[in-house]
């Protein structure tokens, strides 16, 4: 544990999907057994599966830890006080809800959760009254607690995916998903809350698991700088970008709230880029938990499934199961958003008493 700075938080409240998850989806599959149910997840730190998906910890436990404050608990999960805060994020989830894919004839995955952002939501307001009663309390224990707007939008972009749509096309939704994400920092201000992080997109192009799929013997394709697919990442920049200026907008409408910009996406092309300054001595963009091909990800045996092994140190690889991160790469982004130099402002300097 860090020691607690003197302007800490007195809980911390998240919303997002498995990067940031610590174990809402487990409750949701009721008696489906995940993956995160079985090691190697959770090997690094937890030594034991912590329904995370990484082998460790992920950014949100990095910032429970800077506050002195309790690992985030599974909102779903309701045997629990979440006075110090909860998680409402879940695997898989979208910004977007079920509804909107349907109206546009986007076909989704089977069984939808209703775990979207609007969803998140709901559960933050069913959990409200056991925290605060009236809107003066309310707006005064908010004001000293972190809210994590995280990265969620990588799901509406799979299910867009999935449903064969181009990236051409997905540009297209791109600043409906930025609303929605505006939307609910928004509401989240309204609730009483003053200090806001909203991560942006990491650079899916260069996900193990994309590569694999997308896998071409045109190279025009692939950034030759890092080997990823340069149509993804350009998709994923235009939606930072924009997320950007929507923050900028709610700054100028909410002055008094500090609302962070957590930069996902430069942090991680620059492990891809410059492995070696960060300790991956590994090939960055393999995965340490996988089987069988180029990027060591095959999707009929995942991490999680039987006889599928885990690399010897994962503190030397970037990417844990093909579409998360390890914790080591986890620990990093956490320091640069707490720190800098990926958060506008830093989360250490945002909060004032």
């Amino acid at each position: 544990m860090h020691s607690t700075p003197s302007h800490a938080f007195n809980s911390i409240f998240s919303f997002g999907d498995s990067y940031t998850d610590t174990g809402n989806i487990n409750v949701m599959a009721k008696n489906d057994s995940l993956y995160t149910d079985n090691l190697p997840y959770g090997m690094t730190f937890f030594h034991r599966p912590s329904k995370r998906f990484s082998d460790g910890r992920l950014i949100v436990d990095f910032l429970t830890e800077e506050f002195g404050l309790p690992y985030l608990k599974p909102y779903l999960d309701k045997n629990d006080s979440f006075r110090q805060g909860a998680n409402f994020a879940v695997s898989g989830a979208t910004a977007l809800d079920e509804t909107f894919f349907k109206q546009h004839n986007i076909k989704t995955f089977e069984d939808p959760l209703n775990n979207s952002l609007s969803s998140q939501l709901k559960w933050f307001e069913e959990l409200k009254p056991s925290l605060c009663q009236t809107m003066e309390e309310c707006k005064d224990y908010f004001s000293r607690s972190l809210f994590i707007v995280g990265q969620i939008e990588g799901n509406d972009y799979n299910v867009m995916f999935s449903a064969l749509l181009s990236v051409e096309q997905m540009m297209s939704y791109v600043s409906t998903i930025i609303q929605t994400i505006a939307g609910t920092i928004k509401e989240l201000i309204d609730q009483g809350a003053r200090t806001v992080v909203v991560s942006g997109n990491i650079p899916m192009g260069c996900l193990p698991s994309l590569l694999t799929i997308l896998k071409s013997s045109d190279s025009s394709i692939y950034d030759p700088k890092t080997g990823c697919i340069e149509k993804y990442n350009i998709l994923s920049r235009n939606h930072n970008s924009l997320l950007l200026e929507a923050v900028k907008e709610l700054r100028i409408k909410y002055p008094h709230a500090k609302i962070i910009y957590a930069d996902f996406y430069k942090p991680v092309i620059n492990f891809i880029r410059f492995p070696q300054r960060f300790g991956f001595t590994s090939k960055p963009l393999v995965v340490c938990c996988g089987i069988g091909g180029e990027y060591n990800w095959y999707q009929p045996r995942m991490c999680g499934t039987p006889g599928v092994i885990a690399c010897q140190n994962p503190l030397t690889y970037v990417n844990w199961d093909g579409e998360r991160l390890t914790e080591a790469s986890y620990r990093y982004v956490s320091n640069s958003w707490l720190k800098g130099p990926y958060a506008d402002p830093p989360i250490l300097d945002a909060h004032t008493n």
